[in-house]
This record gives structure tokens, C-alpha cells and sequence, in this order.
């Protein structure tokens, strides 16, 4: 079935067309009918599988078809998220879904000033997309009203309850009206997902697509065993050997992101680095130009592991492990989105073989492990502009010098 055949205003298969959506993805095909009828949905579906569009359509398409009218500070559809950056990529999605149509949509969060979002909030708005921490804020201070919602939806689910969010998820539904539609997206299931999915929808509708294996198919894994202060001479050369490709690179901490990005540079990479110790402003900033390509190498922490979708990565490496197996998931499925094809390469030093392990348990298959002999190994250190090539056999050399004058001493 393609779009042009659904029941859904002409100007929202307009906005479909132009940005080339005619046929639905799985989850797209399943939630979206089921949401149009007004049903609770609990939908988990892999990342990268068109989640977003999935509640969407449907939502910009039921409000479009009601009447303009709102009180101050009303909201009728309201969208929460765990961090900034998702926030603000679902706000671009449903704004560009509704650009022809007469939704009013915006984007809350913290990290700027609030007078603009209160102007705004003041006329009331049709969907609005949230953080907690700023929500909370601006409903205290009595700019928003929820008392209206007539759609509550959850997105990446799993992860706001890592993050903690689950008492403001039960004290939102306090504010809300007894009668309201609940969709909840995730991109995982757990017991705990289950039994809060299921304390605050009534009857849901349950859309599950490929459960047995949470990572695309489109998504090629590969790990390469290699020494901690090595990493970089690996990513060099991954970066030097494909410099037209996209590389998307996670490390465990923002300390570390920018001692990788400062090795990059020695050797001539440009980089971007993203991480939480960013103010919103640099972090828009770092986003807008990797996404465009002007730099092609982004090195990050996790902040950029869940849900954010960057066009055309054709590479995501773990330069670290993640510690939780769920977060190898979400990090990998930045690349082969959609219908196209992404490559997952981990290096693995000695310390991280049991985080691998876990990893590999939590996927239920190996990854394939890229053999290196100690001739390559050897040539992918070499390799670097860091350490010149004419002067590394000249340091072996010292170095060994140095050990045999050092033994005969001892004599």
C-alpha cells in the first residue's frame, strides 16, 4: 500500500511526496490506522525503522481535521522525549510532515532562554515536544496547560526510564484529562517497560517488528581486538582509507571525546566533537554541520546514541565499548536507516572483553571478528602521521638499544 492511498489529507501526501515517503516502513503500516481510530498503541520496533513518522502522520492528521481554536497556554498533543537533541529532531519531523496543513507545532526545552517558548506557549499550540525538566518549568509557572491533551505520546520509552523519568511521566497524567489517547515508542521492551506501558494505557494495541534481533539488518558488525592507547592509530586509518564517508564515533566520556578529536587533528583529521559538557547552542551547531557533511567525522558519547537521526552515516565506530549492552543497539543504529546499508566497527581492548561478551549475549549472535596479524597491526601504527613513519623503526631501534645496554649494566 503507498501513501497516495491513505485516508490522510492531500497536504500531508504532499509534504510525503516531496521528501520522497511513498510506501510505509513496518511500523508505519501497523500503528498508523490503529492510531487514526483513537486506539492506545504500545509499539517496539528496531531503531532506524521510521518510528517518528510512524505517530506523526496520524497525529498531525487527526488534529488538522479540527478546528483552529485554543485557549492560552492549551496544548492538544503532547510529545516526551528524554533529551534536547531528540526533541528538537522530532519538532523538524513533525514540522516538516505539517508544513502544508494548519498544525501549530513546537519544540520545548531547556538549555535557552524561556521567554520565547512562553510567547509562544501563551497562544497555545497544537503538538508540543518536550523535555521534562523545562515542561515542569513553564507548568509551574502556569504558561502550559495540559488539561486538554487529547494525545500523550512517549518516545524512546526505555530511555527515559533509564534516565529516571518515570515519576514525571505518572505526575504528566495527573495533569491530563481522564479521557486521552496513549502511544508509547520504544525501541527495546523489558518487564519494567511493560508494566508502566501498561499502568497508563487502557487496552493498547501492541505492534512488535522484528523482536527476535534488535539491530537492522541493513547493519554489517565487525570488532577488532586492538590495545587501549592504540585505538587512534586505527581510526586514523579507517578514516584516511574511506575519507568521503560519514563517521560517526562514540567514546565512554566527554573528556575523552575531546582527547580523540585533538589526536585526529595531529594527524590532520578535522573533527566535531558532541557531548553533554556543550552548551545547546555549540551543540545545534555541531549537528547542523556534520549532518550537512561539511566536517565528516563527529566523535561523541552516548548523547547522540538514542534516537537522534543523522542522514547518510556510513560508519559508526565504538572507539569504546558502551558499558550497557543496550546502548551497542541504539549506537549502531545511526548508520543503515532505512533502506540503506551502514557498517559497525568496535575496537575491543583486552579490559573491554567482558563488556563484549555481554554485548554479544544481549544480541544473541557473535560479531564477526576482523583477524589482524602483527605485520598489519604493526603497519596500522606506522601508518600514522603522528608518529612518522621514517622515525617509528628508529624508536624500536632505541628501544631495543636501550633494553640490551640496560641488561649489560646489570651485569
Amino acid at each position: 500500500m503507498k501513501f497516495e492511498q491513505y485516508r490522510i489529507a492531500e497536504e500531508i501526501k504532499r509534504s510525503l511526496e516531496e521528501q520522497g515517503f511513498k510506501r510505509p516502513t513496518d511500523i508505519q503500516y501497523k500503528a498508523i490506522p490503529s492510531i487514526l481510530k483513537g486506539d492506545d498503541v504500545l509499539a517496539i520496533a528496531q531503531t532506524g525503522t521510521g518510528k517518528t513518522a510512524a505517530f506523526a502522520i496520524p497525529v498531525i492528521q487527526l488534529l488538522h481535521q479540527q478546528s483552529r481554536s485554543r485557549t492560552r497556554g492549551e496544548v492538544k498533543c503532547l510529545v516526551m522525549v528524554p533529551t534536547r537533541e531528540l526533541a528538537i529532531q522530532i519538532s523538524d519531523v513533525f514540522k516538516q510532515l505539517g508544513k502544508y496543513t494548519r498544525v501549530d507545532i513546537m519544540g520545548l526545552f531547556g538549555g535557552v532562554e524561556q521567554e520565547a517558548q512562553i510567547k509562544k506557549l501563551d497562544k497555545g499550540v497544537d503538538i508540543l515536544i518536550a523535555t521534562p525538566g523545562r515542561m515542569f518549568d513553564l507548568i509551574s509557572q502556569g504558561h502550559l496547560d495540559l488539561s486538554h491533551v487529547q494525545t500523550l505520546i512517549l518516545d524512546e520509552a526505555d530511555h527515559m526510564l533509564d534516565l529516571g523519568f518515570i515519576r514525571d511521566i505518572r505526575d504528566v497524567i495527573k495533569h491530563l484529562p481522564r479521557n486521552h489517547q496513549t502511544l508509547f515508542f520504544s525501541a527495546t521492551i523489558d518487564e519494567e517497560i511493560k508494566d508502566l506501558a501498561y499502568s497508563i494505557v487502557r487496552n493498547p494495541i501492541r505492534i512488535q517488528i522484528s523482536p527476535d534481533d534488535p539491530v537492522s539488518k541493513n547493519v554489517s558488525h565487525s570488532v577488532a581486538f586492538v590495545e587501549m592507547d592504540d585505538k587512534r592509530f586505527f581510526l586514523e586509518r579507517l578514516v584516511k582509507e574511506f575519507p568521503e564517508n560519514k563517521i560517526l564515533v562514540f567514546v565512554r566520556t566527554k573528556v575523552r571525546a575531546e582527547r580523540v578529536a585533538a589526536a585526529m587533528e595531529r594527524v590532520g583529521i578535522k573533527t566535531l566533537t558532541m557531548h553533554g559538557g556543550k552548551e545547546q547552542d555549540d551543540r545545534l551547531t555541531v549537528m547542523k554541520e556534520f549532518k550537512q557533511g561539511d566536517i565528516k567525522i563527529l566523535i561523541t558519547t552516548d548523547v547522540n546514541a538514542r534516537g537522534i537521526d543523522i542522514p547518510n552515516v556510513e560508519y559508526v565506530v565504538n572507539y569504546d565499548l558502551p558499558d550497557e549492552p543496550e546502548n551497542y543497539v541504539h549506537r549502531v543504529g545511526r548508520t543503515g536507516r532505512g533502506v540503506q546499508k551502514g557498517q559497525a566497527v568496535s575496537f575491543c581492548s583486552p579490559e573491554e572483553k567482558p563488556i563484549l561478551d555481554t554485548i554479544q549475549s544481549f544480541l544473541g549472535k557473535e560479531i564477526q571478528v576482523m583477524k589482524i596479524d602483527k605485520n598489519d597491526y604493526r603497519q596500522t601504527i606506522s601508518f600514522s602521521e603522528d608518529i612518522p613513519n621514517e622515525n617509528w623503526q628508529l624508536l624500536i631501534d632505541e628501544h631495543e638499544k636501550a633494553k640490551k645496554e640496560g641488561k649489560r649494566k646489570k651485569k
